[in-house]
């Protein structure tokens, strides 16, 4: 008897990269950025071209659909699919030549854009499309969708930038594609035939191609059959650009580069809104800019809205509409000469106030604001849910003031609302709307939104796509845009490359319906839960509804979250990845053992809880918060990991320690330390903490008093890390608190914000905790008794997760640099003049922010730099825990480790997180200091002179 092989198993031995028919992989790549969910059968992550065409013999022999992925950023649903997913990005990655002198490069599919445009940038070259995810977006994906970006005014889209592909057809035929009718590959007589058969295709078709395709800059829907005529060179790589996988499968590109303007400025313009932002558009293209971007008000109030307010927005010229202009030259003078005649066209031919920005970093904080739009934009000022959907309609830019008054009455025909933002200079706008997708007539309204807004661009000569192509969210509508003759010709380009309807099956030609498989349709398990979710309306179904999958998170260039995916580049370890698990297992369907789910305990297992999302992602998703939720649940009446009672109640064995510190010091430092880290489920490498002699109560009752009636008080913070381990920094914020005028208190009893039992998971005990402290700190809080803390951490709690935890208002607590900026804020320190590196407590960066310690080190005469280092990889618990070790120093090597060892003797390295000061010692033998510390050496600076 033959044994009956799995489609997984003749993968497996097909490919020599990795197979993966786990329920984890499934459930993450069952979704991308768009609406919809698709539940794969196999992940396929090849190695090597060879293993791309392994994987289709495999799946033609099965019947088995193949749908190719980039970093799955899309919105049109393109890149899913219930056969085999093809995930490029693992290792089909690379560079593969950068020819300076033809000014083009050879890229591997799954190659991230800012990877190539680093490359090129060597030789004063870019590459031109540059959508918002260039840091995380594929060449691949943008070929698959004709991706633009910003600059496409300037360069053009994908399409524009495309000399050559080598693909692999539906039916397993390699070949190379290019203009002027090249061909090239084998079987040649199949060859041969594909070449006959386009030809064919557009010497039949000639009046249709050259009379029923819109002339737009921007028309992305639909097969771009018209790059066949003949007048357009029988680009037969161009014609292939767009077409979502549904034709070929890309092994390998050559693209076209373009030199990088030397200088850039930027013109914000305001308007009275954005559509006359749009109707000034016309001013603005005769003087051929590199790109003209447009926004409204309403993504600044729901940027506000979130709690963000960059400084740049100071910058925005009045107005409730503004475009962003920006103009390339030979040198920063020459720029700024084009900005400025710009600026004076728009005010003398519209009503617009003007601002001109020439430093770089100024020009970066203002274009971050329209980065971000595309994950601030799915959360509406009041904090409700908008979707994709009607996402990057475009036309004409002389039309667009039209089209936009246009949209946005129909949206208030229907009672919606959405964040209009986008590509004015050629005519783009992208929306985010807020359909309702949970219930049967909201899905319905929907659906008619969708026809009418079809209809509504059509009338303006638009295209439904004009940048993220069609998929299931736009393909359905494409018999209103295009006659019954050009659908029919979109078939017949389809099967000449994909026979068999094998490659990305329901997109484009014969699609589904764009309002099935919707992600937000199906069961949701009512699972019990102890966080409160203020902001999500108590649920944790819509809390992990906050990721729309935009990858921020696998951007891995900047930025904390998400450290552990740095390491591993791992989808399951990236925020979005964990997102989609808890989604699955609040579903029922792939992950069917809800809070008992091994395949959720083992992604979360390597989050750091550092919070990093909650700042970094553009919707605040906060998976510290959804871990802690889900250890509570899975280890509730079990034996939990050992950890969880050696580091989850830490503050309670320091307190136990401190009655002994010389004791209990010694048997950590002896045999028995080994023992105790295997009992404790602490990683051998790790050291174990040394008490300190002293407890912060202790020292403070043998200090000299100073008490002044006159002088206003203070409260400072004991928490656990400052009172057993570090009380000299506790002493030295004493003593520049009472240097800048004021009497300093501790709390009457002992306090604790309860972080160790929150990080794992223990939340019963967590809110005790946090109840005890409220009860002590009413009275000074009541009384307006300022709290200062000295540890990022426990204040994060305080101002942040105690909301989340108790029916309770965030704590009034501060930093010190809060504390002295906004209460000291003449108080003279002394002059260190020093240079020094800052090591930010991912938590501080998450919840704090820093920009009060930059101004205190400044008045002091440091000359800073805060490092762009993310998470210091220790993260509370997280790198002592046993399996930990290895992720979490790798997490400090990639920046923080190589800056501390390469800064000179004279730099300070700060540090104020108990987690960061550690890390930094023990992997690089340096001392870091708190900020307390630093003011304090100031201080007796000043003393000095």
């Amino acid at each position: 008897m033959i044994p009956v092989t799995t489609l997984a198993e003749d993968l497996a031995r097909a490919v020599s990269g990795e197979v993966d028919d786990s329920t984890t992989a499934r459930a993450m790549f069952s979704m991308d950025a768009s609406n919809y969910r698709h539940v794969p059968r196999v992940v396929v992550f090849p190695r090597t071209t060879e293993d791309v065409a392994a994987t289709l013999r495999v799946c033609r022999a099965h019947g088995v659909p193949v749908t190719a992925r980039g970093a799955g950023t899309g919105i049109g649903g393109q890149a899913l699919g219930e056969g085999v997913v093809l995930d490029y990005s693992r290792h089909l990655n690379k560079v593969l030549e950068v020819d300076p002198e033809r000014r083009i490069a050879r890229v591997q599919p799954g190659v991230v854009l800012d990877t190539l445009r680093a490359a090129a940038a060597k030789h004063g070259l870019t590459f031109g499309p540059d959508p918002s995810t260039h840091s995380r977006c594929t060449l691949g994906g943008m070929i698959g969708n004709d991706a633009c970006g910003p600059h496409s005014v300037a360069w053009g889209r994908t399409a524009d930038n495309v000399v050559s592909l080598e693909v692999l057809t539906g039916d397993g035929t390699r070949l190379t594609v290019g203009p002027g009718g090249e061909l090239t590959g084998q079987p040649a007589d199949r060859v041969s035939r594909i070449r006959e058969k386009l030809r064919r295709l557009a010497q039949r078709n000639l009046a249709v191609l050259r009379t029923a395709f819109p002339d737009l800059p921007r028309r992305v829907s639909g097969y771009a059959l018209d790059a066949l005529l003949p007048e357009n060179g029988f680009d037969v790589a161009r014609a292939l650009v767009g077409t979502e996988g549904t034709c070929v499968l890309l092994l390998e590109a050559t693209v076209r580069l373009v030199p990088a303007p030397a200088a850039r400025a930027l013109v914000v313009a305001g308007f009275a809104d954005d559509v006359a932002a749009a109707d000034a558009v016309p001013s603005v293209l005769p003087h051929r800019p590199l790109t003209v971007e447009g926004m409204g008000a309403d993504l600044i109030e729901a940027m506000l809205v979130r709690g963000r307010r960059p400084a740049a927005l100071d910058a925005l010229p009045e107005g409730r509409g503004w475009l962003f202009i920006e103009v390339g030259g030979d040198d920063p003078t020459d720029a700024r000469r084009r900005a400025e005649d710009v600026a004076e066209a728009l005010a003398r031919e519209t009503d617009a106030t003007t601002s001109v920005a020439v430093e770089p970093a100024q020009q970066r904080q203002l274009w971050s604001i329209r980065e971000s739009a595309a994950g601030i934009a799915t959360r509406m000022a009041d904090g409700s849910e908008a979707w994709p959907g009607w996402e990057d309609a475009a036309v004409d830019p002389k039309r667009l003031g039209s089209y936009l008054r246009g949209f946005r009455a129909l949206l208030a025909s229907y009672g919606l609302r959405g964040v209009p933002y986008g590509h004015f200079g050629e005519g783009c706008v992208h929306v985010r709307i807020d359909f309702d997708l949970l219930s049967e007539e909201g899905v319905r309204t929907f659906r008619r939104f969708l026809t009418d807004a079809a209809d509504l661009v059509v009338a303006h000569g638009g295209s439904l796509s004009g940048e993220h192509g069609d998929g299931q969210a736009r393909a359905e509508l494409l018999p209103r845009m295009y006659p019954p003759e050009v659908l029919r010709l979109f078939e017949a380009f389809k099967a000449i490359w994909d026979p068999d309807n094998l490659l990305n099956p329901g997109n484009l030609v014969r699609p589904r319906p764009l309002d099935a498989d919707l992600r937000f349709s199906g069961p949701i398990r009512d699972l019990p839960i102890t966080l409160r979710y203020p902001h999500d309306g108590g649920s944790l179904a819509t809390a992990t509804r906050r990721c729309v999958g935009v990858g921020k998170c696998v951007d891995t260039s900047t930025g904390v979250m998400c450290p552990s995916y740095m390491v591993t580049r791992r989808e399951e370890h990236s925020t979005r990845g964990r997102a989609r698990l808890l989604f699955e297992m609040m579903r029922g369907e792939t992950i069917t053992d809800g809070w008992d789910s091994t395949e959720v305990r083992d992604a979360l297992d390597l989050c750091l809880a550092c919070k990093g999302c909650l700042s970094d992602c553009p919707v605040n998703v906060d998976m510290a918060a959804y871990k802690a939720e889900f250890l509570h649940h899975h280890y509730a009446g079990k034996l939990r990991p050992a950890s969880h009672y050696s580091l989850g109640f830490l503050p309670l064995w320091a307190r136990l320690a401190s009655l002994a510190p010389g004791v209990v010091n010694a048997v950590l430092r002896s045999p028995v330390a080994s023992l105790a880290k295997r009992l404790g489920g602490v990683a051998e490498e790790r050291q174990l903490p040394t008490f300190a002699r002293t407890t912060l109560r202790k020292a403070w009752r043998r200090k000299p008093g100073r008490v002044d009636g006159n002088r206003p008080r203070v409260m400072l913070w004991p928490d656990t890390f400052t009172t057993y381990f570090a009380p000299e920094i506790g002493a030295a914020a004493t003593r520049v608190l009472e240097h800048a005028g004021f009497d300093v208190v501790l709390p009457r009893s002992t306090v604790c914000c309860g972080l160790t039992w929150i990080s794992t998971g223990q939340l019963g005990i967590a809110r005790r905790v946090l109840r005890h402290t409220l009860r002590v700190l009413t009275e000074p809080i009541e009384a307006g008794t300022p709290i200062v803390g000295l540890e990022p951490s426990c204040l994060a709690v305080l101002r942040h997760d105690v909301h989340d935890l108790l029916d309770t208002p965030p704590i009034p607590v501060l930093t010190l640099a809060e504390f002295l900026d906004r209460h000291a804020p003449d108080v003279e320190f002394g002059e260190l003049n020093i240079p020094a590196m800052t090591q930010q407590h991912c938590h501080q960066h998450a919840v704090l922010g820093n920009d009060a310690d930059e101004r205190v080190l400044r008045r002091i005469g440091v000359d800073n730099r805060t490092l762009d280092s993310g998470c210091c990889g220790l993260a509370g618990n997280f790198g002592v825990e046993r399996g930990h070790y290895e992720v979490s120093v790798a997490a400090a090597q990639r920046v923080l480790v190589p800056e501390v060892e390469a800064a000179s003797p004279e730099t300070l390295v700060l540090a104020d997180g108990f987690s960061c000061r550690t890390q930094i010692g023990e992997l690089t033998g340096r001392r870091s200091l708190h900020l307390a510390q630093v003011l304090d050496r100031a201080l007796t600076t000043r003393r000095k002179q």
